[in-house]
């Protein structure tokens, strides 16, 4: 059964609040759990300093490491990728209309 009708005008809801996977796996899963990223690693077998790019958003969690964090987490991996997609629409958006912005 699809929970989620993927259409072409598939979108998330703008009045939710834009919060990195990164700040997500830290706020919601490792603080609430007292686990730190090398904890995590050891359980996933995601390296720590990916663990800790993600935490600083300097590393985008790919479908390997969605997958992995799924499995150790209970979430699924497609929470993880959703996440990660629309903060990377969100910093494209907003780098596009900063270069708009200037052009003009």
């Amino acid at each position: 059964m699809d929970l989620i009708q993927l259409t072409p005008r598939l979108d998330v809801d703008p009045a939710q609040p834009l919060c990195a996977p990164g700040q997500t796996l830290l706020h919601a899963y490792l603080a609430p759990n007292g686990l730190n990223p090398a904890q995590l690693a050891r359980r996933t077998g995601i390296p720590a300093r990916h663990i800790k790019g993600f935490i600083a958003g300097t590393r985008a969690i790919t479908p390997k490491h969605a997958v992995r964090l799924s499995l150790v987490l209970d979430t699924t991996a497609f929470y993880w990728l959703a996440l990660q997609a629309r903060c990377d629409l969100a910093r494209e958006l907003q780098a596009r209309h900063i270069r708009r912005v200037s052009a003009d």
